[in-house]
């Protein structure tokens, strides 16, 4: 539901689009190779493309003239204000953050990648203009690390314009690395393809190309990308006439390009190519079907060395793996996006369900259930079919607020025809809520109302872009509203932020919060943004001082919204939860409440505040990420195989069973294995399928009427366990599914 701004170190200066997943079924440009075996295709085009020269001439004859305009600026004494508060002094058109860094030393100097010149993304050799406030960014920092992988980007970009003489799009930075789109005629990329690439990216490498910005008008930009209608595109569409945007180039390869850049290329000492798929242009499966490179990249090559142990790493815990292994769910292409949760992977879906409202109960929500399907008339009202936005923003500057219709949800949505009329499937539980709230009249005294509900909510995902269970048409959210007045929005959001941490704790996720604030296209009034701006803020200082952060204009349509990002054992970032403070939506359906005032005038009715809210999120997505985040090895009461019992003979099997009888009274998951095999065979099944104990019984435990305790994560007790009253051992295990431990220790 949220407007996404463009980053502002993307390759172009359109937002970058997700990246699809395998081969989109309109269109497979895989299947069109000509260009026979790839290892018998040259490392380079000879002659090289004819736009590459042309493209040269414009940009020396124009870099040519801004030089010539920098060097007639006058030059003037300037301080530069460093994080710590020291200054120093320069000369403006004249000194760079490289110099500065330069100055404080060597080592800082070859560290870092980017600057910060007033909060704005700096290049590191571009002259300071004026005094300022300065800060210096390596390639740790979220953001040195996005420029770095799109300068990246940049090089990737070269070496397939040198390699397929293609058609570049588009080329940002993503969480994990970067991406370039291209066309490319009558051939598809493979992996053969890989190791020419990365020959070409190492050659621009050891080139140290220098990154040179140059700011050219929308006319000269049009004549440089005349060739490429994908540039032409976005310079027509975004480049309002008369202005201008940035051109960035490193060796032959000039980019339409936002900006900024690491010095030169030579900063990249590990490159690798590691993955391609398909993909529409601009996200459309109607337009031209192009083809994406990925690569990621590093400054340092033991850092590459890392990332492929991580890889390894990630490989072994991927869900969809795990999730086949151990019988927990599966997809069909007679229902694409859509999960089959087998009884084992049921099990982890309904303890997640129950966690939460048992959670419910305790902090005063109420459940409700409402339609999967509705009349169009619905979301045109909440604005997800078609809306006016609001945009003061535009072609990078403010002017007169203006209007203009846009589609917004409803190409997301799964529409039929009932009764002639247009109607859609649910991608969103908020509108139904609205109508419950607004079922019968309401008064002050009943806020907050925290509505919550598991509700079924389908989403038109492209076909390509489905991923197991993280990217799905079909889901479920822990989905749960609240309505209250403004004065209570502080107190609601505290209570959030408490049960986030009540739930991340039980899984050991650590979490970043960050608030996003007004896009460029909303809904509502600025000054009503700007108020609930400035609550969401307090709240976040209050709580979390100095540990949030602001991601400017990537709220949603209808209000600000705090992300909360976790950390995996992996050290992936994933975003689950949100917090989302909404004005708009209630005034659209004309919520109401009657206020203490109303004794004194019936006519007198106020608006709530209307907070959208989800921690797990997806349960479907949920249930990937900690899959991956314990690689299957469930903590107890997660767990879809609590306890294994196994007799070490025949004779054994009564007193086995009677054994897994009592903890499946218990309200355990147990499963007794009376079969043929050896112990030791059945022993090392219990293991391979992650069972959390084994309980092993004889001769000695029957007469005890104990067992034998085995623990999938204590090696001790693998030769021979630990020896325990049977009775003691439920009790234990209740006792550690209750208080839902991390530890599998009783």
């Amino acid at each position: 539901m949220s407007a996404s701004a463009p980053h502002p170190v993307e390759s172009s200066i359109h937002p970058a689009h997700p990246a699809p997943v395998g081969v989109p079924k309109k269109e497979k440009p895989a299947k069109k190779d000509k260009g026979g075996d790839a290892s018998k295709v040259p490392l380079e085009l000879s002659p090289p493309p004819s736009y590459i020269d042309h493209r040269i001439q414009m940009f020396d004859k124009l870099k040519a003239e801004y030089d010539e305009f920098v060097k007639n600026q006058p030059r003037q004494e300037i301080s530069i204000t460093l994080p710590d508060g020291s200054e120093r002094k320069g000369t403006s058109w004249q000194t760079s953050p490289l110099d500065v860094a330069k100055e404080i030393s060597k080592s800082l100097a070859d560290r870092v990648v980017i600057a910060k010149v007033d909060g704005e993304l700096w290049d590191l050799e571009r002259p300071l203009e004026a005094s300022s406030k300065l800060e210096l960014l390596d390639f740790e920092h979220p953001e040195g690390k996005k420029v770095f992988w799109h300068s990246s980007a940049h090089v990737l970009g070269e070496a397939s314009e040198k390699h397929y003489g293609c058609n570049l799009c588009l080329g940002p930075p993503t969480d994990d690395g970067f991406f370039y789109e291209m066309a490319i005629d009558e051939r598809a990329v493979t992996p053969a393809d890989y190791p020419n690439l990365e020959t070409l990216a190492k050659n621009a490498v050891k080139e140290k190309q220098k990154f040179e910005r140059l700011i050219m008008s929308k006319e000269d930009l049009l004549k440089m990308f005349e060739y490429n209608k994908y540039k032409k595109h976005f310079i027509e569409t975004k480049v309002p006439d008369g202005t201008s945007t940035t051109v960035y180039r490193c060796g032959p390869m000039i980019d339409l390009c936002l900006g900024p850049h690491i010095p030169n290329t030579g900063k990249i000492k590990a490159f690798m190519v590691t993955k391609s798929s398909a993909s529409y242009w601009l996200n459309d499966a109607s337009q031209d079907s192009l083809q994406r490179i990925y690569g990621i990249s590093f400054p340092d090559a033991k850092q590459l060395t890392e990332y492929k142990a991580f890889l390894a790493e990630a490989a072994k815990r991927d869900h969809r793996k795990i999730g086949k292994e151990q019988e927990l769910f599966f997809h069909h292409d007679l229902s694409p996006g859509s999960t089959f949760f087998l009884p084992h992977g049921a099990r982890i879906y309904n303890t997640l369900v129950s966690l939460m409202k048992e959670e419910y109960h305790k902090r005063g929500y109420q459940e409700v259930i409402s339609p999967n399907m509705y009349n169009s008339k619905l979301w045109q009202t909440s604005g997800h079919w078609v809306h006016l936005l609001t945009s003061p923003l535009h072609a990078g500057r403010l002017l007169t607020p203006f209007t203009f219709l846009q589609q917004h949800y409803k190409d997301d949505m799964f529409t039929l025809s009932v009764d002639k009329e247009e109607f859609a499937l649910k991608p969103m539980n908020c509108p139904g809520h609205c109508l419950i709230f607004d079922a019968r009249d309401r008064s002050y005294k009943e806020l907050p109302i925290r509505m919550a509900e598991f509700g079924v909510i389908h989403r038109n995902e492209a076909s390509g872009a489905l991923s197991g269970l993280t990217r799905v048409r079909r889901f479920v959210q822990d989905d749960t509203h609240v309505f209250c007045m403004p004065s209570q929005i502080e107190s609601e959001i505290e209570a959030l932020f408490d049960f986030l941490e009540r739930i991340y704790g039980l899984f050991g996720f650590e979490f970043r919060l960050t608030l996003s604030t007004r896009p460029d296209t909303f809904l509502g009034k600025i000054e009503t943004w700007d108020a609930a701006e400035k609550q969401l803020s307090n709240v976040l200082e209050r709580f979390h001082p100095g540990k949030w952060s602001i991601n400017p204009g990537d709220g949603a349509f209808y209000g600000p919204k705090i992300d909360i990002t976790i950390k995996d054992a992996l050290g992936r970032s994933h975003q689950c939860a949100t917090i989302q403070l909404d004005f708009q939506l209630p005034e659209q359906f004309k919520l109401k409440y009657r206020g203490p005032d109303a004794h004194d005038d019936p006519e007198v009715v106020h608006r709530p505040v209307m907070i959208h809210r989800a921690i797990l999120g997806s349960l479907e997505r949920f249930i990937g990420i900690i899959t991956e985040h314990t690689g299957g090895k469930w903590p107890f009461w997660l767990s879809p195989r609590q306890v294994l019992v196994v007799p070490v003979a025949v004779p054994y099997k009564d007193y086995a069973s009677e054994v897994a009888q009592k903890l499946l009274d218990a309200g355990l998951f147990v499963d007794v294995d009376n079969g043929a095999d050896t112990l030791p065979k059945k022993i090392r099944n219990g293991e391979i399928a992650q069972y959390n104990f084994i309980l092993v019984v004889g001769q000695e435990e029957l007469d005890g009427r104990s067992v034998n305790v085995r623990n999938r994560d204590d090696v001790g007790t693998k030769a021979k366990g630990e020896m325990i009253p049977l009775d003691e051992v439920v009790q234990k295990f209740v006792e550690l599914k209750t208080e839902r431990r991390l530890q599998n220790k009783i």
